[in-house]
């Protein structure tokens, strides 16, 4: 099927562990996967106010939560990357040469329609194939 598929990772939720599950079934023998959490760092007035060591104990704190969700599926390559989420989800595929994307998405609620969700950004500017797992 894929020879590389990228697998974002919100690790506050926990579809991460189904869309792994997505990934494994849509690859073959050799595929690549790697799951990926974006580190969106605090915006605004905020980040003037925060220590810049409570800001890194927050990134490490994730690298560690996310090898953590994927240290029983063999084969999974991880990697966090600080930026905004979909924009970067989108940049890393690209940059990777990921052949499809494969994202957990909830149902969407009022807002979603106005701002719109991760996944419907990644779904209408990826250049490679997006599948979007909902769990029922």
């Amino acid at each position: 099927m894929y020879k590389k598929i990228l697998v974002p990772m919100a690790l506050d939720h926990g579809l991460s562990q189904h869309t792994l599950q997505v990934a494994r079934a849509l690859s073959a023998e050799g595929t690549e996967i790697i799951a990926l959490h974006v580190y969106e760092m605090p915006q605004g007035s905020v980040s003037a106010y925060l220590d810049k060591d409570v800001v890194a104990e927050g990134f490490r704190a994730a690298r560690n939560l996310l090898r953590e969700k994927v240290s029983d599926i063999d084969g999974i390559k991880c990697d966090i990357i600080k930026g905004h989420t979909a924009r970067t989800i989108i940049d890393y595929a690209s940059d990777n040469d990921v052949e499809c994307i494969v994202i957990g998405s909830h149902k969407p609620g009022l807002s979603d329609y106005f701002l719109g969700s991760t996944a419907s950004r990644v779904v209408r500017h990826a250049a490679c194939a997006v599948h979007v797992h909902r769990r029922p």
